[in-house]
């Protein structure tokens, strides 16, 4: 799971977003709960101007980062939310 996680780290810093994509999904489907996929699923689809579906990765980042207690997260996807709104 983290390997598919760094996998689309690599392709995004490569700007190969809809590989990235598809590696954060993958990340999503193994760990639900894993927040830096949901956060960064959405900042790839912010780069493929998916702006709903960005907004939806981000919301559902938020709900897990809700359940799990984790400020710092939270914090984090309420201003990429803010931001992109």
């Amino acid at each position: 799971m983290f390997l598919n996680y760094a996998l689309g780290l690599e392709y995004l810093s490569e700007k190969n977003f809809t590989q990235a994509e598809q590696q954060f999904r993958k990340t999503i489907f193994l760990d639900e709960n894993y927040l830096g996929a949901h956060y960064q699923l959405g900042k790839t689809l912010e780069h493929l101007a998916r702006v709903h579906e960005a907004l939806e990765a981000f919301n559902d980042g938020l709900n897990k980062a809700k359940q799990q207690k984790n400020r710092k997260s939270q914090n984090e996807f309420e201003e990429a939310i803010f931001l992109l709104e």
